[in-house]
């Protein structure tokens, strides 16, 4: 996705008009950013660090300033209007709660700014803890809560005054894995039963494709693909999205040929075989195939016609569970993955072998070098 091209329909609830950032006056963090979210979407910002994408939600939160163009909540600019009176719920990664408050004083804070009187802010309180699942804990002070409950609270906090926006700054990030899961499945069930609109910043690429509606890849200050998540995994449209999003080989090349919806690629190795010309202009470019390990067939009975075959080297094999984890040496990369379930008929592969491997031209994608 091209900086300056609008990703989304623009009557979206949430809209970054020609937006940039600068902290120096010179280097752009974030770059012409043009981008819609609908109303009650779950639209992650995912990115590797310094890509822009906690830039793009802190200057949504007031917290920081555009240094060009506008930022528009509900059809209205926003840009001078103070964090505190954008009616925005945000969620942090570290908590952020009162350590002297208990958890019912941290929920009603909210609300007593926004001069709700007492009963109604009771009731306010009382249903959001219910909402997260922690009901019982209105007396407790922060300190007394585990990392997981602290994460609720804060969630419940953001929720407790019914904004219509929710910003969410890895809010998961200090959590356990097996915690960190389970909270994002809360957080997915929360927003489809509120349908409140929320805006998530991670670098986790596992917590983009659980949780959301639509993905925004950010490097360098701009998105390189919009997308739902199977999109962006299935289809990526260039080299960065496909190395980040997943696991995924790479074999590099010339472009031969490209002949309608194919292209012939020869790799460094001199193998050759057919791929989707995805992001590839002409016949002589340098090319990146992209191939995912779930994709690659290593029982070569299984192959089916018009796969491509090329001979492999086991460097490794890993029993993983649920999947076998193949380490290949193919075409002289040694870093060759591939995934298969596991299962009774399944080969279990012998480290120094030599076997034959596969996979249908439709399942890898010529991409930029």
């Amino acid at each position: 996705m091209a900086a300056g091209t609008n990703t989304a329909p623009a009557e979206g609830f949430v809209r970054f008009e020609s937006v940039q950032k600068s902290y120096d006056g010179i280097a752009l963090v974030v770059k012409d950013l043009n981008l819609s979210i609908g109303k009650g979407e779950f639209l992650t910002m995912l990115g590797p660090s310094g890509s822009g994408k906690t830039t793009c939600l802190l200057m949504l939160a007031g917290f920081e300033t555009a240094t060009h163009g506008d930022i528009l909540l509900g059809g209205r600019p926003i840009n001078n209007i103070p964090p505190h009176k954008r009616g925005i719920g945000m969620v942090f990664q570290n908590y952020a709660l009162f350590p002297h408050m208990s958890v019912a004083e941290n929920l009603a804070f909210p609300l007593e700014v926004r001069s709700i009187d007492k009963d109604e802010r009771e009731n306010k309180v009382r249903r959001a803890l219910e909402m997260v699942q922690m009901g019982g804990f209105e007396g407790r002070r922060p300190s007394q809560l585990s990392g997981g409950q602290q994460q609720r609270i804060a969630l419940a906090r953001a929720l407790v005054f019914e904004p219509d926006l929710v910003l969410m700054d890895e809010p998961l990030g200090a959590l356990d894995k097996q915690l960190r899961e389970h909270m994002q499945f809360e957080i997915k069930h929360l927003h489809e039963r509120l349908g409140v609109t929320v805006v998530y910043v991670t670098h986790d690429q596992t917590e983009a494709l659980t949780m959301s509606d639509r993905v925004a890849v950010f490097d360098d200050g701009i998105i390189q693909q919009l997308a739902p998540p199977d999109q962006l995994y299935e289809a990526p449209e260039n080299s960065f999205v496909a190395q980040f999003i997943g696991e995924n080989n790479t074999l590099t090349g010339i472009v031969e040929a490209i002949n309608g919806d194919l292209a012939t690629v020869r790799l460094d190795s001199g193998d050759r075989f057919q791929a989707l010309p995805v992001n590839v202009n002409a016949v002589g470019d340098r090319t990146r195939v992209s191939i995912r390990p779930e994709r690659v067939e290593t029982d070569s009975r299984r192959l089916p016609a018009g796969a491509h075959r090329i001979s492999a080297e086991v460097l490794e094999f890993i029993y993983m569970g649920d999947v076998f984890r193949t380490r290949l040496k193919v075409a002289g990369n040694e870093e060759f993955i591939v995934k298969t379930r596991n299962a009774p008929d399944q080969t279990r592969q012998v480290p120094g072998s030599t076997i034959e491997i596969g996979w249908l031209p439709e399942d890898c994608r010529a991409l930029d070098a």
